[in-house]
Parts: C-alpha cells; structure tokens; sequence
C-alpha cells in the first residue's frame, strides 16, 4: 500500500505540474498583452513580472523531476519501454506531453487497479474462496522453466495463495518431448504427495504443459493422484504453422537451433533437452496421432480455456509477430495456438476480448505482469480455482 500511496503522490504533483505550467503561460501571455483591460489586475511590473516568472520556473523544476521520479520508481505498470521513451524523448515538444499524460494515467490506473484488489481481498480473506481439497500443481509450457526469481505464472500464485490457495510447481524441462515432460511430472506429484500427504493434486496447465499432463494422466499411471486438470491456450489438435515451419526450415538450420538451445537449456536445469522433439510434439500431425492414443480417463475433471487477439498490434512482442503466421494457418488465435486447437474436456470457457486489446497466448500466464482494461488474469484464476473448490476438489 505504501508503494501505491508513493505512486499516487507521484502522479499528483505530476498534474500539479501541467495544471501550474498551464497557469504560467497564461500569466505570461496577459503580460504581453498590454492592451487587455479585462485582465489589467494581472499585470505585472518587468522586474517583479521576471522574478515571479524564475521562482516559478524552479518550482516547476522541482515539482516534475519529484514527481518523474517517484513515479519511475513506484510504478510497476510503467514497464522498460515507456520508461525508456519518457527518457529519450523527454526534451521533444509535442511529444514530452503525449508521454507524460501516458505516465500518469498508466500510474493513475495501475493505483486504481491495486487499491481495489487490496479491498476485495481483505473483505474475502476469512472465506479461503481458493482453499481447494489438494493442493494446486502448476505446470508451465515449453520454453520456459520454474525459476525462483521470475515467476512463469506472474502475479497470479501470490494472488491464489492470498485467496487460501497451496501452489506448487511442475519443475520439469523447458523442451522435451510430450512422453519425457510427462515422466518428469510424474515424479513431482509423487513427491507432493510425499511433501504434503494429500491423495491427489489439481493440475492447471499452460500451452504444452496440457499436452505433458494428458500424456502423465493417461498414459503414465497416476489417473488416481490427479483429481482435476485444468489446460490454458494449450494445442490440443496442435499448430498447422509448426508443422509448415519444420517442413521448410533445413535440417541444417534446424539442427543448429537446436544444438544452442539444448546447450543453454542445460546451463540453466534442463536434463538432457531436447528442442526438436518439443517442437515436433506441437506439430498438427503429432497430436493428431496422440489424440488418438491418449484418452481421457474417468475419476478426473478434465476442462479447459483460451483466448485470443483481435489483432497484431493487439498483442505485446513476440506474440505481435506470429499472429499473422499463425492465422494463415490455424485461423484466430492467440499469437500462437489456433482457437480451434483449444476445446478439451467437459468444460471449455473462451475469452474473446472486448476492445482493441486482445488476450494473447503470454497474457493467460500474466507474462508482463500488465492491467488492461476488460480482463483480469488475477482475478480470472481466483474464479477458476474458485470453481473447483466448489466442486469439492
């Protein structure tokens, strides 16, 4: 809360700025004008006209560069970029003021956003609405790892965990194939168990991790550990687009990508990486051959979403850059999986956006910790988990 007070603050001297710079400018322009009766009043003597000009210039001074800088520092929402182009181009006319009426707003809103989701979770903090049966087991996509200092899922864990929630992480390789990740899960939820003494976990799954899960699930012997799965924007009939990428990149190159990858990849945890068979598991033809051998199975609740842009520009970069690509291919989609691809379960909800602004395949994991107006993704989870306690999971 102090945070957002500081924020607040910051944003208030800001317009206090362009208020008193608005004010300035008039006082200077009734000065110049002589001949205006109406404003008479204002007028001032050169001397005392100069030096109440200076003072005001210095408080002004002083008032922007307090309020840039608490701002800059308080204000999670700004992000690197337009912090970067408040910088860059903080000396050109015309534009400075576009930016700055960009900074507070962004700063008014993300304080809005906060404040209210404090409110709302201190009046529901006794109801525990997250407070499932088992414990919820997270499951990232391909690409990506459970790293301690940079959250796969953003914001959300923290908000579920505020909310009753007991979370814990699939921790298996960022790119393997669907049978090696599934193998790796397995493992983790016999050690949950183990951890915690609970019969069975509830699975969300973002991307791929669906496809991992499905496989674990069915395939894998631990139908009984698992009460619920849950898949995010995962491409359960696959990505036409991929399967045009594998079959037009040589082999060479493919070969290379992979090689630096995989090499990087162990660095940072991965046993024995494997990018191509990752990729190739994504395929429309690889899930169209597992959708045919890995069958849902009873005693599990299985239900599923996604979202999509409405345009490219509707998404933040690289999603921006694919979504063309993966429309020729796979229609409307999420920057990276066809909305076709998504339906699995008995239990399918799409978010379509409301506005300009899309929910893209890295907004459902709360990749750039962003607010937007018309979605949630903090609040979206809170429901959904919500939903499942409900169901007695």
């Amino acid at each position: 809360m102090k945070r957002l007070n500081l924020c607040a603050f910051g944003s208030f001297l800001l317009k206090f700025f362009l208020t008193s710079t608005v004010a300035l400018i008039i006082y200077y322009i009734v000065n110049l004008v002589g001949k205006m009766s109406l404003y008479g009043l204002l007028k001032a003597e050169p001397a005392e006209f100069w030096g109440f000009t200076f003072l005001f210039i210095a408080i002004e001074f002083v008032l922007f560069w307090v309020g840039i800088i608490i701002v800059y520092i308080n204000c999670k929402q700004l992000g690197i970029k337009l912090r970067a182009l408040g910088i860059i181009f903080g000396l050109v006319p015309i534009v400075h003021l576009i930016l700055l009426f960009k900074i507070i707003s962004t700063a008014d809103f993300e304080v809005k956003v906060e404040k209210a989701k404090i409110k709302l979770n201190k009046r529901r903090e006794s109801e525990e609405i997250c407070k499932t049966k088992y414990p919820i087991l997270m499951v990232h996509g391909v690409f990506f790892r459970d790293f301690t200092h940079f959250n796969y899922w953003g914001r959300i864990p923290e908000e579920l965990k505020k909310n009753g929630a007991t979370i814990f992480y699939g921790e298996h390789n960022s790119a393997s194939s669907v049978k090696d990740s599934a193998e790796q899960l397995v493992k983790r939820i016999e050690d949950i168990k183990k951890e915690t003494g609970c019969e069975k976990v509830n699975v969300i799954a973002h991307s791929k991790g669906g496809l991992d899960m499905r496989y674990a699930i069915s395939m894998l012997g631990i139908k009984d550990s698992v009460a619920s799965l849950t898949t995010i924007n995962t491409p359960h009939r696959g990505c036409e687009f991929a399967d045009y990428l594998l079959s037009k990149i040589p082999e060479k190159q493919k070969e290379a990508v992979a090689k630096a990858y995989n090499a990087g990849a162990k660095k940072l945890g991965d046993v024995n990486p494997d990018f191509i068979s990752a990729v190739t598991d994504l395929t429309h033809s690889a899930c169209e051959k597992m959708n045919e051998e890995v069958k849902d199975v009873e005693g599990v609740y299985y239900s599923s979403v996604g979202s999509i842009q409405s345009t490219p520009v509707s998404g933040r970069f690289p999603l921006n850059m694919s979504y063309l690509l993966v429309k020729h291919f796979d229609g409307n989609n999420d920057g990276l999986v066809g909305e076709k691809s998504f339906p699995w379960g008995s239990d399918f909800t799409m978010l379509k956006p409301t506005g300009k602004r899309g929910i893209s395949h890295g907004d459902m994991i709360d990749l750039n910790r962003e607010n937007f107006k018309g979605f949630d993704v903090r609040e979206f989870y809170v429901e959904l988990v919500s939903k499942l306690k409900k169901m007695g999971y």
